[in-house]
């Protein structure tokens, strides 16, 4: 369980590697050091076991010490052969939602099998089973994954006499489609016959079939979640974040009310974790970016957000990521663009004029050169690159867009889970060209563009070292991938101090904490975590056996122990 959130503070503490210079601090220069100096918050020395020491004794015998200057230095040694890093950040995740995800965890279905999970959560809740008229809401089915790649219907939700006849809604894991039951069809129907940047999924007469496709997902309505229920998601992801070494998290948030949740939370109880909120964009509202501060919290908050999140496109599994030319695999769609390029055009330099950072959820390469194309348009009145703009996945691009990135100073915040989860149908989906321009890592940071790595967690598991390991190898966990074990498309992998600083010092930089967070230098946060094996020397077969012993913030330990 994680720590609540205390204003006090341990003694001033040093902590050592006794077998090297294993604590990487990930500076400018990716300096190794033996030690650091904790003094509250903050680490206010690194350096050798002697430097530190005897830095400490000089500040204590002055007075200089803020805390008491006659108690002794603890010195905390890590265990040999384990490591320290910075405090990891998820950069693109989905926190309530997450939590959300655990009550039926259909990602564990490889088949239309999840009928069964669902019914096993109605006959283990007696208020569930005994009233037919309670919404039933999961998270995480994944046609792609099925052996037949054929989506659900609401029907298929009426064969079990268990689940039949109950209001029934289901999240993909993708987070871009909506699986309903024949009672939620009724209960929302008239269907309208179109919905804009969305698909309404039907059968050869016209009927819909229980499929609803990103902005057609709003034609259902959904039972809102109590506080009481948002309070629990948000301990269950809490828990689970802090347990892997999660010190920051970029709330990517598909509903409105996550960031007011967060205030609130802030008020009353405080944050046990670091959140950076990007603020809900709805279309049909009249334009406030004027009206509205951009910021919300300051360098001392554990909630910062400055913020705009918007939506170019679908998403490449369920066939809703926009292309300039048809789906190899499906040549009757090209995709959606949920929000228009002429929008686009009007809404991304408004809130740039105004002070807003504007991170946008863009696939496939006609959204991902919608968007920026938006961006250079906003650069005639604007300084870009101070805002630092970033695109939310940035996963199939062209070369020419590419090379955009770097010169307008936009970062790609990216998912390398994402490559070994896509990998096995992808060439089938886009066609042995254009797949070479998704996820391509290492042709983005040749552009001069930043990356900022995250999982888009409940898409992809919370534990950020399997982005790591991905990032580097570009296979599946065993060493596989359609390409061998060189890794799908290996020119594209990163480095692993590419990979570390993509996790650390550069989701600082994009959240605009890199003053503050992102690096273990004298006058930063005492953010960091020790893991058991070093992940930056150990063969890449060692690095998911890797445990977190211990995950600090401000100095004091969240989870495990020093």
């Amino acid at each position: 369980m994680y720590a609540p959130q205390d204003t006090t503070h341990p003694p001033a503490y040093a902590l050592c590697s006794s077998d090297g210079q294993n604590i990487y601090t990930v500076d400018e220069h990716n300096s190794r050091v033996q030690c650091i100096l904790v003094s509250g918050p903050h680490v206010i020395k690194t350096g050798s076991i002697e430097e530190v020491t005897a830095w400490w004794s000089q500040k204590s015998s002055n007075g200089d010490d803020p805390q008491d200057p006659a108690s002794p230095l603890r010195i905390h040694s890590i265990p040999p052969g384990s490591m320290v890093v910075p405090g990891l950040t998820d950069s693109h995740c989905h926190v309530l939602e997450y939590g959300a995800s655990r009550t039926i965890p259909l990602d564990q279905a490889t088949t239309l099998e999840g009928i069964a999970l669902i019914r096993q959560y109605i006959e283990s809740n007696p208020d569930i089973y005994d009233d037919k008229s309670k919404v039933i809401e999961g998270w995480g089915w994944d046609h792609a994954s099925w052996p037949h790649e054929t989506l659900p219907t609401a029907t298929d939700l009426d064969t079990d006499p268990i689940l039949c006849g109950r209001p029934i809604i289901l999240q993909s894991r993708d987070g871009h489609a909506l699986w309903v039951s024949p009672a939620t069809l009724r209960a929302n129907s008239p269907i309208p016959d179109h919905s804009d940047g969305g698909i309404i999924i039907r059968d050869h007469e016209g009927n819909p079939t229980g499929i609803f496709l990103d902005n057609a997902q709003d034609l259902i309505s959904r039972p809102p979640a109590t506080d009481s229920d948002l309070e629990k998601r948000f301990q269950l992801t809490v828990a689970e974040a802090l347990s892997h070494g999660l010190t920051s998290l970029h709330d990517a948030g598909f509903k409105p009310e996550s960031l007011a949740f967060f205030q609130s939370r802030v008020e009353t109880k405080g944050l046990p974790i670091r959140l950076y909120g990007m603020r809900y964009f709805d279309e049909n509202a009249p334009y406030w970016g004027d009206q509205t501060a951009p910021l919300i919290g300051d360098e001392n908050s554990r909630l910062t957000a400055r913020s705009i999140k918007l939506f170019a496109d679908g998403a490449l599994r369920t066939g809703g990521a926009a292309l300039y030319e048809p789906y190899t695999d499906n040549p009757s769609t090209n995709g959606v663009m949920r929000l228009a390029p002429e929008l686009l055009n009007t809404i991304i330099p408004n809130f740039l004029r105004d002070g807003w950072q504007v991170n946008v959820h863009a696939i496939g390469d006609r959204a991902n050169g919608a968007v920026l194309d938006a961006f250079e348009q906003a650069l005639k009145n604007t300084d870009v690159s101070s805002l630092r703009p970033r695109l939310e996945h940035a996963q199939i691009m062209t070369q020419s867009d590419i090379g955009r990135l770097g010169k307008l100073g936009v970062i790609a915040s990216i998912q390398p889970t994402h490559v070994t989860s896509d990998m096995g149908f992808a060439e089938e989906r886009l066609g042995p060209e254009r797949v070479k321009g998704l996820y391509a890592f290492r042709s983005i940071l040749k552009s001069g563009a930043r990356i900022t790595l995250g999982s888009d967690f409940p898409v992809e598991q919370v534990n950020p070292l399997a982005g790591f390991f991905s990032a580097i190898t570009r296979t599946n966990s065993n060493g596989t991938s359609p390409h061998g074990p060189g890794g799908w498309f290996p020119d594209q992998r990163l480095t692993r101090e590419e990979a570390l600083r993509g996790m650390t010092i550069d989701p600082a930089y994009a959240s605009f904490t890199e003053s503050n967070l992102g690096s273990l230098v004298p006058g930063k946060r005492a953010d960091f975590v020790i893991l058991s094996q070093d992940i930056m020397t150990i063969p890449v077969t060692k690095i998911m056996d890797t445990k977190v012993l211990a995950t600090v913030i401000d100095g004091e330990v969240v989870y495990g122990q020093i």
